[in-house]
Protein backbone atom coordinates (compact mmCIF):
# COMPACT_ATOMS: atom_id res chain seq x y z
CA UNK A 1 0.00 0.00 0.00
CA UNK A 2 1.17 3.49 -1.21
CA UNK A 3 1.28 5.79 1.55
CA UNK A 4 2.60 9.57 0.83
CA UNK A 5 3.14 12.94 3.22
CA UNK A 6 1.66 16.14 3.41
CA UNK A 7 3.33 18.55 4.59
CA UNK A 8 2.93 22.65 4.86
CA UNK A 9 5.23 26.35 3.17
CA UNK A 10 5.30 28.55 5.75
CA UNK A 11 6.67 32.25 4.01
CA UNK A 12 4.62 35.31 5.13
CA UNK A 13 5.80 37.23 8.29
CA UNK A 14 2.95 38.80 8.51
CA UNK A 15 0.33 35.72 9.25
CA UNK A 16 0.82 32.55 11.52
CA UNK A 17 -1.33 31.39 8.46
CA UNK A 18 -0.38 27.92 6.99
CA UNK A 19 0.50 27.76 3.36
CA UNK A 20 -0.57 25.27 0.93
CA UNK A 21 -0.49 21.46 1.88
CA UNK A 22 2.00 19.61 -0.46
CA UNK A 23 2.59 16.58 -1.15
CA UNK A 24 6.32 15.23 -0.93
CA UNK A 25 8.56 11.83 0.53
CA UNK A 26 6.23 9.77 -1.11
CA UNK A 27 5.84 7.03 0.05
CA UNK A 28 5.28 7.63 3.85
CA UNK A 29 2.38 7.92 5.82
CA UNK A 30 -0.27 10.67 4.82
CA UNK A 31 -0.63 13.34 7.13
CA UNK A 32 -2.96 16.28 7.34
CA UNK A 33 -2.51 20.04 8.72
CA UNK A 34 -5.72 21.58 9.96
CA UNK A 35 -5.41 25.12 10.74
CA UNK A 36 -7.05 26.66 14.35
CA UNK A 37 -10.64 27.43 13.70
CA UNK A 38 -12.28 30.35 15.36
CA UNK A 39 -16.36 30.54 16.77
CA UNK A 40 -18.84 32.79 16.35
CA UNK A 41 -22.56 32.33 17.64
CA UNK A 42 -24.76 35.02 16.08
CA UNK A 43 -28.29 35.66 16.60
CA UNK A 44 -30.32 38.41 14.97
CA UNK A 45 -33.67 37.05 15.90
CA UNK A 46 -35.16 34.86 18.33
CA UNK A 47 -36.31 32.77 15.81
CA UNK A 48 -33.10 32.50 13.76
CA UNK A 49 -29.66 31.57 15.26
CA UNK A 50 -26.72 30.03 13.28
CA UNK A 51 -23.78 28.52 15.06
CA UNK A 52 -20.46 29.75 12.40
CA UNK A 53 -17.16 29.30 12.49
CA UNK A 54 -14.19 30.34 10.63
CA UNK A 55 -10.91 28.72 9.88
CA UNK A 56 -7.97 30.25 8.39
CA UNK A 57 -6.35 28.80 4.67
CA UNK A 58 -2.91 28.95 3.41
CA UNK A 59 -3.92 32.26 1.98
CA UNK A 60 -4.11 35.36 4.60
CA UNK A 61 -6.70 37.12 2.12
CA UNK A 62 -9.28 34.34 1.97
CA UNK A 63 -11.15 33.00 5.18
CA UNK A 64 -13.31 29.56 4.95
CA UNK A 65 -16.64 30.43 6.46
CA UNK A 66 -18.74 27.19 8.04
CA UNK A 67 -22.53 27.77 8.24
CA UNK A 68 -23.17 24.39 9.70
CA UNK A 69 -25.57 24.15 7.38
CA UNK A 70 -25.45 22.37 3.64
CA UNK A 71 -24.10 24.70 0.91
CA UNK A 72 -23.91 22.84 -2.39
CA UNK A 73 -24.19 18.78 -2.61
CA UNK A 74 -21.46 16.41 -1.42
CA UNK A 75 -17.93 16.55 -3.93
CA UNK A 76 -19.61 19.86 -5.72
CA UNK A 77 -17.57 23.67 -5.13
CA UNK A 78 -18.16 26.49 -7.52
CA UNK A 79 -15.70 29.47 -8.02
CA UNK A 80 -16.98 33.42 -8.39
CA UNK A 81 -13.53 35.17 -8.63
CA UNK A 82 -15.06 38.81 -9.45
CA UNK A 83 -18.48 40.11 -8.94
CA UNK A 84 -19.62 39.46 -12.73
CA UNK A 85 -19.22 35.66 -12.11
CA UNK A 86 -21.86 35.71 -9.86
CA UNK A 87 -25.44 36.65 -11.43
CA UNK A 88 -26.52 33.08 -11.06
CA UNK A 89 -25.77 32.75 -7.50
CA UNK A 90 -28.42 34.59 -4.90
CA UNK A 91 -25.91 34.17 -2.45
CA UNK A 92 -22.51 35.03 -3.82
CA UNK A 93 -24.60 38.31 -5.38
CA UNK A 94 -24.98 39.26 -1.79
CA UNK A 95 -21.42 38.44 -0.38
CA UNK A 96 -20.23 40.58 -3.28
CA UNK A 97 -21.92 43.49 -2.20
CA UNK A 98 -19.92 43.95 0.83
CA UNK A 99 -16.96 46.05 0.48
CA UNK A 100 -13.51 44.65 0.68
CA UNK A 101 -14.94 41.43 -0.79
CA UNK A 102 -13.06 40.33 -4.02
CA UNK A 103 -14.14 36.73 -4.59
CA UNK A 104 -16.71 33.77 -3.49
CA UNK A 105 -16.05 30.18 -3.30
CA UNK A 106 -18.57 27.46 -2.72
CA UNK A 107 -18.43 24.25 -1.43
CA UNK A 108 -20.22 21.48 0.03
CA UNK A 109 -20.76 23.04 3.67
CA UNK A 110 -18.61 26.20 3.22
CA UNK A 111 -18.18 29.64 2.22
CA UNK A 112 -14.50 30.74 1.16
CA UNK A 113 -14.49 34.89 0.99
CA UNK A 114 -11.17 36.12 -0.37
CA UNK A 115 -10.89 40.06 0.46
CA UNK A 116 -9.11 42.53 -1.94
CA UNK A 117 -5.66 43.28 -0.33
CA UNK A 118 -3.98 43.20 3.18
CA UNK A 119 -5.23 46.73 4.00
CA UNK A 120 -9.07 44.89 4.17
CA UNK A 121 -9.03 43.88 8.01
CA UNK A 122 -10.95 40.55 8.91
CA UNK A 123 -12.29 41.91 11.85
CA UNK A 124 -14.46 44.76 9.87
CA UNK A 125 -15.58 42.90 6.95
CA UNK A 126 -16.33 39.53 8.95
CA UNK A 127 -19.87 40.82 10.87
CA UNK A 128 -20.89 41.63 7.81
CA UNK A 129 -20.26 38.70 6.49
CA UNK A 130 -21.46 36.27 9.49
CA UNK A 131 -25.12 38.78 8.63
CA UNK A 132 -25.49 38.07 5.09
CA UNK A 133 -25.02 34.26 5.17
CA UNK A 134 -27.48 34.25 8.23
CA UNK A 135 -29.74 36.25 6.53
CA UNK A 136 -29.54 34.45 3.24
CA UNK A 137 -30.24 30.78 4.71
CA UNK A 138 -33.16 32.21 6.62
CA UNK A 139 -34.57 33.17 3.36
CA UNK A 140 -34.41 29.58 2.11
CA UNK A 141 -33.51 31.23 -1.10
CA UNK A 142 -31.83 28.67 -3.69
CA UNK A 143 -27.96 28.60 -3.42
CA UNK A 144 -27.45 28.52 -7.12
CA UNK A 145 -30.25 29.40 -9.77
CA UNK A 146 -28.28 28.59 -13.16
CA UNK A 147 -25.19 27.59 -12.30
CA UNK A 148 -23.89 23.95 -12.38
CA UNK A 149 -21.58 23.66 -9.52
CA UNK A 150 -17.69 21.71 -10.35
CA UNK A 151 -19.10 17.86 -9.02
CA UNK A 152 -16.70 15.10 -8.78
CA UNK A 153 -14.22 14.37 -11.34
CA UNK A 154 -16.53 12.38 -14.20
CA UNK A 155 -14.59 9.93 -15.79
CA UNK A 156 -16.16 9.40 -19.14
CA UNK A 157 -16.39 6.55 -22.14
CA UNK A 158 -13.65 7.84 -24.31
CA UNK A 159 -10.92 8.70 -21.54
CA UNK A 160 -7.98 6.95 -21.88
CA UNK A 161 -6.48 4.69 -18.98
CA UNK A 162 -4.18 7.13 -17.40
CA UNK A 163 -6.51 10.40 -17.79
CA UNK A 164 -8.60 7.62 -16.09
CA UNK A 165 -6.21 7.25 -13.21
CA UNK A 166 -5.50 11.00 -12.86
CA UNK A 167 -9.16 12.15 -12.58
CA UNK A 168 -9.46 9.06 -9.79
CA UNK A 169 -5.86 10.49 -7.79
CA UNK A 170 -7.46 13.67 -7.98
CA UNK A 171 -10.78 12.81 -6.80
CA UNK A 172 -10.18 10.53 -3.79
CA UNK A 173 -6.47 11.83 -2.88
CA UNK A 174 -5.80 15.82 -4.23
CA UNK A 175 -9.16 17.95 -4.62
CA UNK A 176 -10.77 16.67 -0.62
CA UNK A 177 -7.55 18.11 0.82
CA UNK A 178 -7.53 20.87 -1.32
CA UNK A 179 -11.25 21.59 -0.07
CA UNK A 180 -10.29 21.12 3.18
CA UNK A 181 -7.97 24.70 2.38
CA UNK A 182 -11.13 26.37 1.22
CA UNK A 183 -10.04 26.07 -2.60
CA UNK A 184 -10.38 23.29 -4.63
CA UNK A 185 -8.38 21.94 -8.09
CA UNK A 186 -9.97 21.23 -11.22
CA UNK A 187 -8.70 19.26 -14.26
CA UNK A 188 -9.02 21.02 -17.60
CA UNK A 189 -7.24 18.03 -19.51
CA UNK A 190 -3.81 16.54 -20.47
CA UNK A 191 -1.76 15.86 -23.36
CA UNK A 192 1.52 14.60 -24.54
CA UNK A 193 2.23 14.01 -20.70
CA UNK A 194 1.21 17.56 -18.93
CA UNK A 195 -1.60 17.88 -16.83
CA UNK A 196 -3.45 20.70 -16.60
CA UNK A 197 -5.36 22.02 -14.10
CA UNK A 198 -7.05 24.83 -12.66
CA UNK A 199 -6.72 26.51 -8.71
CA UNK A 200 -10.00 27.88 -7.71
CA UNK A 201 -11.20 29.52 -4.12
CA UNK A 202 -8.45 30.18 -1.78
CA UNK A 203 -6.03 28.42 -3.89
CA UNK A 204 -6.29 30.94 -6.97
CA UNK A 205 -4.28 33.40 -5.57
CA UNK A 206 -2.32 31.53 -2.84
CA UNK A 207 1.28 32.48 -2.58
CA UNK A 208 2.82 29.34 -2.17
CA UNK A 209 0.10 27.74 -5.17
CA UNK A 210 2.67 26.65 -7.23
CA UNK A 211 4.66 24.86 -4.80
CA UNK A 212 1.52 23.19 -4.12
CA UNK A 213 0.98 22.04 -7.72
CA UNK A 214 4.93 21.28 -8.53
CA UNK A 215 6.02 19.74 -4.94
CA UNK A 216 2.52 18.31 -3.78
CA UNK A 217 0.35 17.70 -7.10
CA UNK A 218 3.11 16.59 -9.59
CA UNK A 219 4.95 15.07 -7.52
CA UNK A 220 1.83 12.46 -6.27
CA UNK A 221 0.57 11.95 -9.92
CA UNK A 222 3.85 11.01 -11.45
CA UNK A 223 5.05 8.28 -8.42
CA UNK A 224 1.34 6.57 -9.26
CA UNK A 225 1.39 7.48 -13.32
CA UNK A 226 5.08 7.54 -14.48
CA UNK A 227 3.09 9.09 -17.65
CA UNK A 228 2.82 11.79 -16.37
CA UNK A 229 5.71 14.23 -17.34
CA UNK A 230 4.36 17.91 -15.47
CA UNK A 231 1.72 19.91 -13.92
CA UNK A 232 0.57 23.12 -15.80
CA UNK A 233 -1.49 25.48 -14.16
CA UNK A 234 -4.45 27.43 -16.25
CA UNK A 235 -4.65 30.83 -15.60
CA UNK A 236 -7.89 33.06 -16.40
CA UNK A 237 -7.21 35.95 -18.79
CA UNK A 238 -7.39 38.10 -15.01
CA UNK A 239 -4.72 36.41 -13.87
CA UNK A 240 -2.85 36.44 -16.71
CA UNK A 241 -2.69 40.53 -16.90
CA UNK A 242 -2.24 40.57 -13.08
CA UNK A 243 0.67 38.10 -13.78
CA UNK A 244 2.38 40.64 -16.18
CA UNK A 245 1.80 43.72 -14.29
CA UNK A 246 3.77 41.97 -11.07
CA UNK A 247 6.45 40.53 -13.26
CA UNK A 248 6.78 44.45 -14.90
CA UNK A 249 6.68 46.04 -11.38
CA UNK A 250 9.61 43.12 -10.63
CA UNK A 251 11.52 44.36 -13.30
CA UNK A 252 11.79 47.57 -12.58
CA UNK A 253 12.24 47.34 -9.00
CA UNK A 254 15.74 45.04 -9.86
CA UNK A 255 16.68 47.33 -12.34
CA UNK A 256 16.75 50.68 -9.42
CA UNK A 257 17.98 48.51 -7.41
CA UNK A 258 20.82 47.64 -9.62
CA UNK A 259 21.28 51.38 -10.68
CA UNK A 260 21.46 52.23 -6.66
Amino acid sequence: MFRSVLSSTHSCAKTASTFCKVFQNLPLHFKLTTAPKQFRYLTTTNALSMFIQTQDTPNPNSLKFLPGTKVLEPGQTIDFPKPQDAFCSPLAKLLFRIEGVKGVFLGPDFITITKTDEEVEWKIIKPEIFATVMDFFASNLPVLSEAKPNSDTHINEDDDETVQMIKELLDTRIRPTVQEDGGDIIFMGYEDGIVKLKMQGSCSSCPSSVVTLKNGVQNMLQFYIPEVVAVEQVLDQSDIVTEKVFEEVDRKITKQTGET
